[in-house]
């Protein structure tokens, strides 16, 4: 078999898988959102409702139905890319819920990965490039730190300190409340206060930003150290390596120039995977900054047991995590040939 023709496969067999992935996920959310433990009508009604009422509303939403004539309808309303309306905000639909907070996930997960990849690389190299030193052993246990330590512990820690004590940074929330907001195109208020001139609500949105992006990065560069670690101590024993030693090539242009490009390879797969996951998984860092965001919303959905909400915003993750690992997937492949054998 070529090499077009086995890439081609390739790419035609996760083409295929992609939609039977995301199938399997939507149909596990639709049953265990039913198997849990509580009912919507009691959140939006009140348990001390009367049974009239909440008959007439489960009616209604179409609740009263049987659990497979509700699936049927689910998947016909996804394949219409129809994620419903929210229960508890009438009217409100699941794609206006998605366009109103999407934008601060998005600006808080570009924020963790900048602050993520620029540590976590950092303390790799620093750590490969001096083996069994008490660098080496504060890398690894910088890994082991940031793999332990509760999100939202180590959120609230950084809030006491750096918030309350020092008062350096907002305990929380996106933007002051008696200041308005950049008002633009994208929903993200750095470009929108770039886009409108506006240097102060730049340097605001900067100055809400740093205290999340900071505790969300942080957690998540131990992944980055502990790959760049490993990968960059192999790199460094490499024949090429030593013959550039041989040649007097100085150790800090060895690594940095020679080494690293080779070392950050897999370091690029791990980048786009851990970003499209932090753009649905930040739930924990965005509740305790009280952070606008979807993930934000969603932990609110899950709370009020608005099923539409939850399951059209588990679709919409799951989607981006698909289509960005299917990307990955096919730009690797194209990359390296053993891939596709």
């Amino acid at each position: 078999m070529s090499r077009s023709t086995a890439l081609r496969a390739y790419i035609l067999t996760r083409l295929l898988l992609a939609p039977l992935m995301l199938w399997t996920i939507t149909t596990l959310v639709f049953l265990l959102l039913r198997a849990t433990p509580g009912d919507p009508i009691d959140a939006l009604l009140g348990p001390r409702a009367p049974a009239s009422a909440k008959d007439a509303l489960r009616q209604q939403l179409g609740l009263d139905a049987p659990l497979w004539s509700q699936y049927l309808s689910y998947l016909q309303a996804l394949l219409r890319l129809d994620l419903g309306s929210s229960l508890a905000s009438q009217g409100q639909t699941v794609w206006q819920i998605i366009g109103a907070h999407f934008p601060a996930t998005v600006e808080l997960t570009l924020g963790g990965m900048l602050v993520a990849s620029t540590v976590g690389i950092g303390v790799g190299i620093l750590a490969a490039s001096r083996p069994n030193s008490h660098w080496d052993a504060g890398g690894r246990l910088f890994g082991i730190f940031t793999y332990a330590v509760p999100v939202y512990w180590f959120g609230m820690i950084l809030q006491l300190l750096f918030a309350v004590h020092l008062r350096w940074f907002p305990i929380g929330t996106r933007f002051p409340l008696n200041v308005s907001p950049p008002q633009g195109p994208t929903g993200l208020y750095l470009v929108d206060s770039l886009l409108a001139g506006n240097l102060q609500q730049f340097g605001l949105t900067l100055y809400y930003l740093a205290l999340p992006s900071l505790t969300l990065g942080i957690l998540i560069s131990g992944i980055f150290e502990r790959i760049v670690r490993v990968n960059l101590q192999q790199t460094l024993k490499a024949d090429y390596v030593e013959a550039a030693r041989a040649r007097g090539i100085p150790e800090r242009r060895i690594v940095l120039n020679h080494a690293l490009r080779n070392a950050l390879i897999p370091v690029v797969t791990v980048l786009g995977l851990t970003f499209a996951s932090l753009l649905g998984g930040a739930v924990l860092t965005e509740v305790t900054f009280s952070w606008p965001g979807l993930a934000n919303r969603l932990y609110e959905a899950i709370a009020q047991r608005d099923y539409p909400v939850v399951q059209g915003l588990m679709v919409f993750f799951a989607a981006i995590v698909t289509i960005v690992s299917l990307a990955i997937d096919i730009l690797n492949a194209y990359i390296d040939p053993r891939i596709r054998y």
